[in-house]
């Protein structure tokens, strides 16, 4: 087991370090200027300067670096450049034409689209003249359960009939966001897996409606959380993803390296918190010393170290396994670092607001909306509960039998890796 990155990706990283300080860290008070002006009248446009770092990172060779087939990346080659994105997870992820959902759509075309839906949204995707959103929330019903989303895809002839309600649907508000790829039921009698499917639908179609952008924690994020409502919107059937009912198994492909990117990310926020509260300790005085003198703090550093090179760990842990038997081979362990990494990133994040003070909740510092965005990813693709279901129902899963129980620790991982192969 290796997590050693290639050369390749060790020449991308170092070269990444140098566009996030160069480019991307002086950024941030341009773009958080050009946001508080329009706060209010127009929270969705797009502050010039994300431009020029897209156009900045196309010459250095750092772009659509998430994507194995395009960049010649591994998911364990990736993930310390995911990470390192994490640290200004605003700006430069989509610099690098690497932000979600475009990243996890982008995949999904890749994977099922056909030659034609590849050249008229993939070709734009890749090349960041467009964005994307992935419509699969709904308010109506419990979608941690994918099963029990109710928007309706009818087919009428040479078309599909979409209606349904949509919410938290990222990206939409975007004024360059072009296409949703919509999560319904085509046969509501089917299995409960093979119920749903995919299909693809221009913004501007006639009776897609953006009801309103969700704030989260009172923060409106530039491209905006969407409701949607959809009223007999009409596409297509070319523009169905794969089958009719591949929609579950879209969505776990989908899925699975997106969380690789989501929880290395989560960590860059981490470690960017981590900095920061070492700063303040050793600059700020109190009780004649500096707060680097005081134990509570150094073990409050202490605690977020551990905690961020365990979540790292777990990780690259399961970007390797992603990368040797695939997604389904790493279920688990996918699942796992859902849950681990938001939670250590918010750990830290929670101490460095601490020893801030009210810097620390305030705009003076990123540390408050850093850990806004980050407590999202407790509920975003998929709440913790579920992924500690699915976590605890493969560790039964492996003593369900009565001779797993009585093998001996080698025995038991040549079986797993069996398994997964």
């Amino acid at each position: 087991m290796d997590f050693a990155p290639s050369a390749v990706a060790a020449e991308h990283l170092t070269r990444l370090q140098d566009f996030m300080d160069e480019c991307v860290f002086p950024a941030e008070p341009v773009y958080a200027r050009y946001r508080e002006l329009r706060r209010g009248v127009d929270d969705h446009s797009v502050p010039p300067v994300v431009e020029q770092l897209k156009a900045e990172a196309l010459s250095r060779r750092l772009w659509n670096l998430f994507l194995p087939d395009v960049s010649g990346l591994s998911n364990v080659d990736y993930a310390p450049l995911a990470e390192l994105t994490g640290w200004s997870a605003h700006l430069a992820p989509e610099a690098l034409n690497c932000a979600a959902p475009d990243t996890g759509n982008m995949e999904v075309l890749h994977l099922f689209g056909t030659p034609e839906q590849k050249a008229q949204w993939l070709d734009p995707l890749l090349d960041g003249t467009i964005r994307s959103a992935f419509a699969m929330t709904e308010p109506d019903v419990a979608s941690s359960d994918a099963t029990n989303i109710s928007t309706s895809i009818v087919r009428e002839g040479d078309e599909y009939v979409l209606n349904g309600r949509k919410w938290w649907i990222s990206g939409a508000a975007d004024p360059r966001c072009t296409l949703l790829v919509v999560m319904g039921k085509t046969d509501p009698t089917a299995a409960a897996h093979r119920q749903q499917s995919m299909v693809l639908v221009p913004l501007r179609t006639p009776g897609v409606e953006l009801v309103r952008s969700l704030p989260v924690f009172g923060y409106q994020p530039q491209h905006g959380h969407v409701e949607l409502r959809l009223t007999d919107v009409r596409v297509p059937v070319a523009n169905l993803v794969a089958c009719e009912g591949d929609g579950f198994l879209i969505a776990q492909a989908r899925l699975g390296p997106g969380r690789i990117h989501h929880c290395m990310r989560a960590i860059g926020a981490g470690e960017r918190a981590l900095a920061l509260m070492v700063r303040r300790a050793q600059d700020r005085v109190t009780f004649g010393g500096p707060l680097a003198d005081q134990g509570s703090v150094q073990e409050a550093i202490a605690e977020s170290r551990l905690e961020l090179d365990q979540a790292r760990l777990a990780v690259l842990h399961a970007a390797w396994l992603i990368d040797r038997y695939g997604a389904q081979g790493a279920r688990s362990e996918i699942a796992a670092i859902k849950v681990i990494a938001p939670r250590a990133a918010l750990s830290v994040l929670d101490r460095a607001i601490q020893l801030h003070g009210g810097a620390g909740v305030s705009d003076d510092t990123p540390l408050a909306e850093m850990w806004a965005g980050i407590r999202t990813l407790r509920i975003a693709d998929g709440p913790d509960a579920v992924h500690l279901r699915s976590v605890a129902r493969q560790e039964l899963r492996k003593h369900r039998r009565q001779d797993d129980a009585v093998r001996v620790p080698e025995q038991a991982e040549r079986t797993r890796v069996e398994e997964r192969a």
